[in-house]
């Protein structure tokens, strides 16, 4: 088994991606090439070839972070990472060129956001969990997998004058409510950049959800399709729409356009257990899964603890919701360079 860093085999990439059953949108060249062109971080993707054929890749980026200190991560700004492969030799193979490559560069840990558990015996750490269903191509079987109560909630928005439509415009409406959006939840906003990257690279795999009641824009969602998946994931809303239920309504509208355009895979993505994410996507019926993220430690004893839940971070949460809009639009880009 033959490990290299990946060159000019981006279509060969891809396609082995879209064949791996660990396989996600983070994984494919449009993520490298939007996180690269906003925050260029020295990118490593690793191939374990058996001769010719690709028998897996790793994705890694050489991040530093914000209390210090180097790392390898796969993928940054992703929920979901690390190893996609098709045999054990594959893996450990590029577990350890990860391991070696991690001690050359100086970092003190490898991480892999791994979706499922791969059997690799290394330390992990189950902050987050990740919610996905299947869905019906009728929206009625869809309806009724979502509880009563909340069903009657993404009928809300309508009765309220909610529209709904998706496309590839109205990006910089929706990065003002992101932005809104975070600055409330005590979190920093990434840059206009960053999400502008992953729409442009993703092309037309890269839609806007937009809400609007009366003619102006209340909430939106940046969303990514894969293969058969639906993956909503930079969104917001005004505190002033939350009367008319309005996430509901989004979701449910998003969920309505992606069962009728084939797509079979609702992913709400990670939250962690006690925020107002986790309880939302279960009130949807969604079950929580563990995300099972895998370390490979070189110079820590143990995995990072960079969770919002963290002390460290606490105080800093309360601060950052009580700055002005425009002062968190200066200060989340450039803090979250050093939050992947």
């Amino acid at each position: 088994m033959e490990v290299t860093e990946l060159t000019t085999e981006a279509i060969e990439w891809d396609a082995f991606v879209r064949t791996s059953a660990e396989g996600t949108p983070f994984h494919l060249i449009a993520w490298k090439r939007a996180v690269e062109e906003t925050f260029e971080f020295p990118a490593h993707y690793l191939i374990a070839r058996q001769g010719p054929r690709i028998e897996g890749v790793l994705p890694l980026f050489e991040v530093r972070g914000l209390l210090g200190g180097k790392a390898l991560i796969s993928v940054p700004y992703a929920v979901y990472g690390g190893i996609c492969a098709t045999s054990a030799a594959a893996r450990w193979a590029l577990v350890g060129a990860a391991e070696a490559l991690g001690r050359s560069r100086g970092a003190e840990y490898v991480e892999l956001r791994q979706r499922r558990e791969q059997g690799l015996g290394l330390p992990k750490k189950a902050l987050y969990v990740s919610f996905a269903r299947a869905i019906s191509k009728r929206d009625e079987e869809n309806a009724l997998a979502i509880p009563r109560k909340q069903r009657r909630m993404t009928r809300l928005g309508a009765t309220h004058g909610l529209r709904a439509e998706i496309g590839r415009h109205h990006f910089d409406n929706l990065y003002e409510i992101y932005a809104h959006s975070l600055r409330n939840l005590g979190s920093p906003v990434f840059p206009r950049n960053l999400l502008r990257g992953v729409l442009e690279a993703f092309e037309k795999d890269c839609q806007i959800l937009t809400v609007w009641r009366e003619d102006r824009m209340v909430a939106g969602v940046l969303t990514l399709f894969y293969e058969d998946q639906v993956l909503p994931y930079y969104g917001g809303a005004l505190p002033k729409a939350f009367r008319y239920a309005v996430n509901d309504f989004m979701y449910w509208e998003l969920m309505r356009y992606a069962a009728a355009a084939g797509y079979r895979i609702f992913d709400f993505g990670r939250s962690r257990e006690g925020t107002g994410s986790y309880d939302f996507k279960r009130h949807w019926g969604f079950e929580p899964v563990p995300l099972p993220y895998q370390y490979v430690l070189l110079k820590n004893q143990r995995p990072p603890n960079l969770s919002p839940s963290n002390p460290r971070f606490k105080v800093a949460t309360h601060l950052w919701k009580r700055l002005p809009l425009a002062v968190t639009k200066i200060l989340g880009p450039r803090v979250t360079r050093y939050l992947p």
